[in-house]
Parts: structure tokens; sequence; C-alpha cells
């Protein structure tokens, strides 16, 4: 118990400095937003990077869970003889919940653990450091085309991801619930509203500035060499994940709970 208490108060202390940090480097990069031009072949890479070189693995992952809530949906509506029903569920959790989830899992993993290993390997080679004995500001030269790039890109992930997971969720409804492709999809645009394409692509929004935003911080704090670099990866990647969920939730309270 001596131990515990000292250890949850630095775990603590540690995780209000890097909260305070990271929300300072995304407030400077908001202010550094009009150096774009000078930066924009480093933006344009990162959107290259985070949308077209994650569209395999979004392709699938998309897929296959719309497949997945059709096939699970499924089974339970066919018991009330209303499997028709299947495509108002997929639509809708897609939509709200699962496409803009699925997404920020996909780049928190393939993105944001790329860019804390990158700055992560800046900070302990002492690159960053050169950076800023040349006068160069590292937040508009490293930060802030890698922050905008992700909130950019992953609403318009998110809209494919939603469009791949009502396609997935047709196949199975009517390869094994005898749903017609017509019907299906009749009855996804009736149940869809607008505000559950915004608010899915709001969420999505905010999840692409967190991660970019979490694995930046943890890359310019990274210390310890190649050990630090492994811990700032490991890092950005659980700490992205926890943040959707907990965003997430607060979020759906807000367009939905009353």
């Amino acid at each position: 118990m001596n131990r515990l208490i000292p250890a949850t108060g630095a775990w603590l202390l540690d995780a209000a400095e890097s909260s305070g940090y990271g929300l300072v480097k995304l407030y400077e990069s908001a202010v550094a937003l009009p150096t774009l031009k000078s930066r924009r072949g480093e933006f344009l890479f990162q959107l290259h990077r985070a949308g077209i070189e994650t569209l395999p693995v979004i392709v699938v992952v998309a897929i296959f869970t719309g497949m997945i809530l059709a096939a699970q949906t499924g089974v339970q509506l066919a018991k009330f003889q209303q499997a028709s029903a299947v495509s108002y569920l997929v639509s809708v959790t897609m939509c709200r919940e699962m496409g803009p989830f699925m997404t920020g899992i996909i780049l928190a993993a393939c993105v944001g653990s790329a860019m804390a290993a990158e700055i992560g390997t800046m900070r302990v080679s002492e690159e960053i450091d050169a950076l800023e004995v040349m006068s160069i500001n590292p937040v508009s030269y490293l930060l802030m085309p890698r922050i905008l790039a992700l909130t950019l890109i992953c609403p318009l992930l998110t809209l494919f991801t939603n469009l791949l997971g009502v396609a997935g969720g047709s196949v199975i409804a009517v390869t094994q619930f005898g749903v017609t492709f017509h019907e299906y999809y009749d009855k996804a645009l009736d149940i869809l509203e607008m505000k559950d394409l915004y608010s899915g692509l709001f969420k999505s929004m905010v999840f692409g500035t967190t991660i970019a935003t979490v694995g930046c911080t943890m890359g310019m704090r990274t210390t310890g060499g190649a050990i630090g670099v492994g811990r700032a990866t490991l890092g950005s990647v659980v700490i992205s994940l926890l943040l959707i969920l907990i965003l997430g939730f607060f979020m759906t309270s807000f367009f939905y709970v009353r």
C-alpha cells in the first residue's frame, strides 16, 4: 500500500501532464494552419498514407462488419418473421457507431502508431532538436500536416466504410434470409436520417483529430532510445483506442440520449 499510493499519484500526474502537453500541441497546430501552403507536400503525403494505404484493410473490415451485423441480427429477427428488418439495424448501426468506430481503430493501429514511431525516432535521434536549432518550428513542420490530414480523411473513410458495411449486410440478407436487394436498400434508405450520417461523420472527425494528436504527442515525449520508441508506439495505440471508446460514448449521449 505504501508503494501503491505514490505510484498511482505519479501515474496520474504523468497522465495529466501528457494530456496538457497534447492539448497545447493541438492548439499550436491550429495556430500554424496558415503555414500549410509551405507544407503541402507533407500534408498530401499524410493524406495518401492514411487514405490510400489503409484502404485494403478498411475494405475487408467494413464488408465483414456489415456481414456479421446482418448475420447476428437476422437470426434473431427471423424468429419473429421480421428478417426483412435486418437492413434497418445494419444501416443505422453502421452509420451511427460501427463505421466511425472501426475506421478509428484501423487508423489508430496503422497511422497513429506510425506517427508515434516516426516522431519518436526523430526525438531520440535529436533530429527535432536540430530543427529547433535551425529555427524551424517542429509543430508546423511535423505535427500540423499530420493532424490536419487525419482530421479530414477520417470522415471520408468512414463514409466509405458505411457504404461497404451496408453492402456487406445486403449479401447476407439476400443469400441467408431471402430478402431482395430492392427491399433491403429501400428499407435502409427509409430508416436513415441525416442525423445518423452527420453524427457519425462528426464522431469520425473527432476520432481522427484524437488519433493524430495522441500519436504526435507520444512521439514528441519519447525518451529512452529504441525501447522508448516502442513504448511510445504501443502507448499511442492503447490511448487512442481508449479515447475512441470514451469519446464515442459521450458523443452518442449528446446526439441521442435526452
